[in-house]
């Protein structure tokens, strides 16, 4: 299993990060992401600019506090554990993901994968909040 873990702090209030990250329909800002699929409550899908779908299910939300899911695709199965706080009007996030790689060939890459990919989504969240 691969964990990669990335942190980082947004001068905004911890509602608005909160709303941004959570939202379902408002995801026009993630550069990486073509269209979400809302399928219940608790089950979406995101498809790719290149057509690549992962199917995710949301297992825990405490309001402005923790967003959590397990997430699946052809390629890997795992989770994302997202932590919000406020300290001194800002607000700090940690988000963390634990992935297992389904194919053998795809298991050293693994790592360098999640890591651009959460510096991308930390820079699109980053524009989003301005």
């Amino acid at each position: 299993m691969v964990i990669s873990t990335i942190k980082a702090v947004f001068e905004n209030d911890i509602k608005d990060v909160w709303n941004v990250v959570t939202s379902l329909k408002g995801y026009e800002w993630r550069s990486d992401i073509d269209k979400i699929e809302i399928i219940s409550d608790t089950q979406f899908i995101e498809h790719s600019k290149d057509g690549f779908a992962t199917n995710f299910t949301i297992t825990a939300t405490e309001p402005y506090s923790r967003w959590e899911f397990d997430m699946e695709n052809a390629n890997i199965k795992g989770s994302w554990s997202g932590a919000f706080s406020e300290k001194d009007g800002r607000t700090e996030i940690e988000f963390t993901e634990k992935v297992i790689a389904k194919k053998f060939l795809l298991k050293p890459f693994v790592k360098a994968y999640l890591k651009k990919q959460q510096e991308l989504y930390i820079s699109d969240l980053k524009k989003a909040l301005k």
